[in-house]
């Protein structure tokens, strides 16, 4: 059991607020925009925001009527909900042009997904906070493949990406995340948790790849790589490949997706150095 028991992002956010240098209005506005997530299809109230971000109502409505008025926020008089502007989706596409790597892999991710058969959906991500998001996908050509998008968020700690992330990012970070997450689990989900993390991180170092079969979700399997680009600006990713289990039995992923991922990662590597 480790001592720490901290916040990795709320604790960031307390120290630096302590620094001059640091708005935390601004901070506090961006904690508003990130509360939003892909399935809001009825957009947010301030209630809802103010539960999502921890922050007062009060300070959350003065936060959405600046962005409301900025255009980063719509309002929807009919429901009182808040739903995002399209400046936020400019944000985005920026973000993305800035790893250039994705376009690099998203050929060789279609070709994977392709030759992988029906039912299979590849996809790089990287974390956000305690989940990994999406950053590009690829899929075979069938109606029962994952439908995940770009920006669709999955769990950091289930997911063979989230784990394949944790045995390849920085170690002061990685212990941040875990001391949270086994804050977050408590004493009765955490044992489960930190086996399948300390599975995945022996897999990698023995074979390059983390299998996954029903941790997330059930019925759903999964095979994961790390991926550290030689460039510092890059993040940290992850590439997986995922699918009902009917679609990718265990000895598939170990025998044949698994290589095959590590392969790509491989030959992505090469093409940045």
């Amino acid at each position: 059991m480790r001592k720490r028991k901290v916040s990795l992002d709320t604790t960031t956010a307390e120290d630096l607020g302590q620094d001059r240098q640091f708005i935390m209005s601004l901070h506090r506005g961006l904690e508003v925009l990130r509360a939003f997530r892909a399935d809001d299809r009825v957009g947010l109230s301030n209630g809802d925001l103010s539960q999502r971000t921890g922050l007062p109502n009060s300070t959350v409505s003065r936060l959405t009527f600046t962005l409301l008025k900025s255009g980063y926020l719509l309002y929807d008089n009919d429901t009182g909900r808040y739903s995002m502007g399209v400046p936020v989706l400019s944000l985005g596409y920026a973000c993305l042009s800035g790893v250039p790597i994705r376009e690099t892999a998203r050929k060789y991710m279609q070709d994977l997904a392709n030759s992988c058969g029906e039912g299979v959906q590849v996809a790089l991500g990287s974390r956000v906070d305690y989940t990994m998001i999406y950053l590009a996908t690829a899929r075979s050509r069938s109606i029962l493949s994952l439908q995940l998008e770009v920006g669709s968020q999955i769990s950091l700690a289930r997911t063979s990406m989230g784990r394949a992330y944790l045995t390849a990012c920085p170690k002061d970070e990685r212990e941040e995340l875990l001391d949270s997450i086994e804050q977050h689990a408590g004493p009765k989900n955490w044992p489960n948790l930190q086996d399948g993390i300390q599975r995945a991180a022996d897999q990698i170092d023995a074979q390059g790849f983390y299998v996954n079969n029903g941790e997330w979700q059930p019925g759903v399997s999964s095979v994961a790589v790390p991926f550290k680009s030689p460039h510092s600006a890059t993040p940290t990713m992850a590439f997986s490949i995922g699918g009902a289990t009917a679609y990718l039995p265990d000895d598939k992923l170990k025998n044949d997706f698994g290589p095959r991922l590590v392969e790509l990662v491989k030959t992505l590597r090469q093409s940045t150095i």
